[in-house]
């Protein structure tokens, strides 16, 4: 019976939004994979969220770990049907004194992870031919907010990237969505206000 379960899998699940998502997933009787980068929160997130509820550490930042973490997935679980690109970090600085390390770090955890992310995991969905990918926006993706220009420029592009995604991997039978949640009572959320 537990092989006949879906598996979601959320980066950033191991609070905020992430974890929301991911309480629901496991009310759906959805194995669910949370991936961050601090074993703790995720342990802590595991215990409280029971026995569906599973996790793999990695630091989204390094690019070149994501292909081994997906496969890794794949070779323990089977399949991932539903992919929530969730995880991100943000950064309130005036905007002359952000730094190009700055901004590009954002952009790297923010934009570059969602797509290497996706592309190992859509290898495996063209093969089944079905599966959902959500992408995490931000209403900073919609009006310009002070002090985090690099965070809406990466949710932005998050918002160009789906809609190439969605019409490219579509005939597949892969359902691409994304989602710009207004403000939700988070850590990160409270910190940026």
């Amino acid at each position: 019976m537990e092989q006949e379960k879906k598996v979601a899998l959320i980066t950033g699940g191991g609070s905020g939004i992430g974890f929301g998502i991911a309480e629901k997933f496991i009310e759906k009787g959805m194995q669910t994979l949370l991936v961050a980068r601090d074993e703790e929160k995720l342990k802590a997130a595991c215990a409280q969220l029971g026995a569906s509820c599973h996790y793999k550490t990695c630091d989204l930042a390094d690019l070149k770990t994501i292909p081994a973490l997906i496969q890794n997935i794949l070779s323990e679980y089977g399949r991932i049907d539903v992919l929530v690109n969730n995880a991100g970090i943000n950064m309130k600085k005036d905007f002359t004194e952000v730094t190009d390390e700055d901004f590009q770090k954002i952009i790297t955890v923010n934009l570059c992870s969602v797509f290497s992310i996706s592309r190992e995991v859509v290898k495996d969905m063209i093969r089944l031919k079905s599966g959902s990918i959500i992408n995490i926006s931000s209403m900073a993706a919609q009006y310009g907010l002070p002090r985090v220009i690099a965070y809406s420029a990466s949710k932005s592009a998050i918002e160009g990237m789906t809609r190439a995604m969605a019409s490219e991997l579509s005939p597949h039978g892969i359902r691409i969505n994304c989602i710009a949640p207004g403000f939700i009572e988070t850590a990160m959320t409270a910190k940026a206000l």
